[in-house]
């Protein structure tokens, strides 16, 4: 299996450079003395995720004609939000299956890009998107399972090393996979003294039971549909799965009531919204398992619905 480089990295950072937000590290003021806490908020892209970075460069790899035919994802929000929004940025349609329970703000944003949006049932995303694929002739472009996308997402650790080179920690929310292994990777490439964390809900802690028992685990959609991080209920490919056995050096995971006491920091402390996937990685902080030192946590998105955000904030 052929895993991305830091090369490969390197060369998504300069083919989506014109197309992003190179987010800065904001310094949280209120993180402990011991490992001073710095954010990377994604939730500053133009679709609130950094998902647009690895569309970008999937859909930008794509020959003009191949391209031409138009995209196909299928994404509980944020992935589809940004293959929409690349998609209409090199003028060619898009065609989005998204689940039923799929958040109501990343829906209409999708749509809001242009694409056509296919709605189905728990566990169908995959076989309905294969569908739209032969209905469409579009090209598929996968949340996570594909080099490009990890180079992509990988980017994000470039940007992290340039601005801080001294950094011992970086805790990055896992899902399917694609962000840890971009960002780990290149993480360890240029720093390996760093320690890479991915973070998970309690709810959807399928990579910390693979990583501990030495592969892949299968968890129901009903088990990981639990928890209120609906970007974090995918689990991880082949693909990906190996490149977080190499760049990981463990998953910590943490509980429903600590997302939303993260989201609530988020929100007061930073003055950043955050959508409960983006926020796991301060509330992995907040349980100080980490070793002291410089400490970087990946804001991965900001799409929420009002009514939960109210909710959360009212505590």
């Amino acid at each position: 299996m052929q895993l991305v480089t830091i090369d490969d990295i390197r060369a998504a950072a300069h083919r989506i450079g014109d197309s992003i937000v190179r987010t800065p590290l904001l310094r949280a003021g209120w993180g402990d003395r011991e490992r001073p806490l710095w954010i990377k908020p994604e939730n500053l892209q133009p679709i609130g995720a950094f998902k647009v970075r690895g569309a970008f460069n999937a859909i930008g790899l794509l020959d003009p004609t191949t391209r031409a035919r138009g995209v196909v994802a299928y994404s509980s929000g944020n992935h589809a939000q940004a293959v929409a929004y690349a998609a209409a940025a090199f003028g060619v349609p898009a065609h989005i299956v998204m689940p039923r329970e799929t958040p109501n703000v990343k829906v209409a944003a999708t749509r809001g890009y242009g694409a056509e949006v296919v709605l189905c049932g728990p566990g169908e995303r995959e076989s309905v998107a294969a569908q739209v694929v032969k209905q469409t002739g579009g090209v598929l472009v996968p949340p996570f399972d594909h080099p490009d996308i990890i180079a992509g997402q990988g980017t994000i650790g470039l940007e992290i090393i340039e601005d801080l080179p001294e950094l011992a920690n970086v805790l990055i929310p896992v899902s399917g996979g694609g962000l840890a292994s971009g960002i780990g990777t290149a993480i360890k490439a240029l720093s390996p003294h760093t320690n890479v964390f991915g973070v998970e809900p309690e709810l959807a802690a399928d990579t910390a039971e693979g990583l501990r028992l030495g592969h892949r685990v299968e968890w129901s959609i009903d088990d990981r549909n639990r928890t209120i991080a609906d970007g974090l209920r995918s689990q991880p490919s082949e693909l990906t799965f190996a490149h977080l056995q190499k760049v990981l050096d463990g998953v910590i995971t943490v509980s429903e009531n600590e997302i939303r006491s993260a989201v609530r920091e988020l929100a007061l402390r930073a003055r950043l919204v955050s959508e409960p996937s983006g926020a796991v990685a301060l509330a992995a902080y907040r349980k100080g398992v980490t070793p002291a030192g410089l400490t970087v946590m990946i804001l991965s998105g900001g799409n929420i619905e009002p009514p939960m955000l109210s909710e959360i904030l009212a505590g």
